[in-house]
């Protein structure tokens, strides 16, 4: 199993980042995911506990369900179904205000289950997923901080 943790600093509030990550759909913002949908919606919130969500990404698809959800500081997930076949342990994002805006730590633990599963992950997966959670931090960040534009495109 290999552990991966991408972190970043969006300067918005914790809770618009914390509701534009948890919404799955917004992941489609970089080239590397190429749907998302909320399959189920989750308790007490559309992406709560409980609610499945599906990512189909140019390395695979996934179907993932919220297994804690505690707004605007944290939410977990597993990935239950995914092709190629991994295995999964924890996926979790967290949220902390800092002097510059929101620190997002996004962890999960994982491995490819095929032959060689163990090097896969380690040479292939883990760089390229690495790097789409990035690009999602991303998406968030500009998507949160870029100054409103009228129709004209003028700010």
């Amino acid at each position: 199993m290999e552990t991966l943790t991408v972190r970043r600093v969006i300067a918005a509030p914790i809770e618009d980042v914390f509701d534009w990550c948890a919404t799955t759909t917004n992941y489609t913002r970089t080239p590397f995911v190429l749907k998302a949908r909320l399959a189920r919606p989750g308790a007490g919130a559309p992406y709560g506990v409980g609610a499945v969500r599906l990512h189909t990404w140019l390395i695979g698809w996934f179907r993932e369900r919220v297994t804690a959800y505690n707004r605007p500081h944290a939410f977990d997930y597993d990935v239950e179904r995914s092709f190629p076949p991994a295995r999964h342990e924890l996926g979790r994002m967290t949220f902390t205000e800092v002097d510059e805006g929101t620190l997002v730590v996004w962890t999960t633990t994982f491995q490819v289950r095929l032959p060689f599963g163990a090097a896969i992950t380690r040479r292939f997966a883990k760089p390229v997923i690495a790097h789409v959670f990035g690009k999602i931090l991303e998406a968030a960040g500009t998507a949160l901080t870029e100054a409103p534009t009228s129709r004209a495109g003028r700010p």
